[in-house]
């Protein structure tokens, strides 16, 4: 579950490292985003001469999460970090690649770029 001033790690190659959240972008006044939720973010870290500088205010989709999420079958699936990719407005990623594993529940929320480019679906 990602609130408020969660650090999240960037899974592509946009020049952002490290990201901080802002806002989670959800349907009335939820505090915590879970994976395949948009949020609004700013770069805390990010490589030089690329792209997406520090301090930029960007919107990312959450990919991976430590938090423990239910799937329908009963089963759980857990990440080792909280990361998150960093799109633009129409829901696409800025980025080329993706690292990483996303999970599967991505191609539910429409984001089916970001399910394509990754190199493993969970």
């Amino acid at each position: 579950m990602i609130q408020q001033e969660t650090i999240l790690n960037v899974a592509d190659n946009s020049g952002a490292r490290k990201i901080m959240c802002l806002r989670v972008m959800r349907a009335g006044n939820c505090a915590y985003a879970r994976i395949g939720d948009e949020i609004v973010a700013v770069v805390k870290e990010a490589l030089p001469n690329m792209v997406v500088k520090k301090s930029d205010i960007v919107r990312a989709v959450v990919v991976r999460t430590r938090y423990p999420q239910k799937r329908a079958s009963g089963m759980t699936i857990r990440f080792d970090d909280n990361a998150a990719v960093i799109v633009n407005t129409e829901g696409n990623p800025r980025g080329t690649r993706v690292f990483g594993p996303v999970a599967r529940e991505l191609r539910d929320k429409n984001y089916t770029k970001i399910v394509s480019l990754a190199p493993e679906v969970l």
